[in-house]
């Protein structure tokens, strides 16, 4: 088997239904009389947003993200909103985990992380949200991080890579990572086990000093979401898949 055999055979197993008709679609359904009752008449909607509907999703990875987006009507903090769905569903019995930006709860078998944000004007579909680890907010706009990344030509290799960083117990943020391969390899062709390679390259001879930026709003950068520690650790693990003797050894 060559390696590009092997890397699809993974990716055929990882593949995930994003359909109309995808069972986990039903998250969005069942999770909404809840959200419902904690926004109130603020709610404006409930979207699958993150891989999921970018198309970087594996099966063994997250199910599904949505994004809850707020009206400007809902005037507390962006902190107090976070903390305040954290404990509508913790008070709900969904065991909810915080995260950076979304908090991650596990229903009907899904693993599913909620992201909730508020419309800056009703002219536009950027949004504020919460950055816990920083403790402040960023503007962003989930249709142009989707529209980046699906038509950014690195669905597959963001995939594998995807795969990489769980296996490995990593901790590099979905959205970072996107970046940083689409970064690694615009304007390069190859095979998928070349663009594979090129990428975990690129990650360890520049992911510690690399810039990258939100698309959606240059001021918000992304690469300061990991302490110079976080990137370290990335950069070796990148610097050891790079020695292995078989692929299997990188990914499985």
């Amino acid at each position: 088997m060559t390696a590009d055999q092997y890397l699809q055979n993974i990716l055929f197993r990882e593949s995930v239904d994003v359909s109309a008709t995808s069972p986990v679609r039903g998250i969005q359904s069942t999770i909404r009389p809840l959200i419902q009752s904690w926004a109130g008449q603020h709610l404006r909607g409930i979207s699958p947003s993150g891989s999921f509907a970018k198309g970087t999703a594996n099966k063994s990875g997250t199910d599904i993200d949505l994004f809850i987006s707020l009206a400007e009507t809902a005037t507390a903090s962006l902190g107090d909103i976070y903390n305040s769905l954290f404990e509508t569903l913790k008070a709900a019995g969904a065991a909810p985990k915080k995260q950076n930006v979304s908090i991650n709860i596990r229903l009907n078998g899904y693993d599913v992380d909620l992201v909730p944000a508020r419309q800056q004007n009703m002219l536009s579909e950027d949004h504020s949200l919460f950055r816990r680890r920083a403790n402040t907010w960023t503007k962003t706009n989930v249709a142009t991080h989707i529209a980046y990344v699906m038509y950014g030509g690195c669905i597959p290799e963001i995939r594998i890579l995807k795969l990489w960083r769980n296996q490995k117990g990593l901790d590099f943020p979905s959205f970072y990572l996107e970046l940083a391969v689409i970064s690694a390899l615009r304007g390069q062709g190859g095979t998928i086990s070349q663009r594979v390679w090129n990428a975990l390259i690129y990650i360890r001879d520049n992911l510690a000093t690399a810039r990258m930026v939100d698309p959606a709003n240059t001021n918000n950068v992304i690469s300061d979401d990991l302490t110079a520690a976080e990137k370290a650790a990335i950069v070796a693990a990148a610097r050891t898949a790079l020695g292995a003797k078989d692929w299997s050894e990188i990914v499985r």
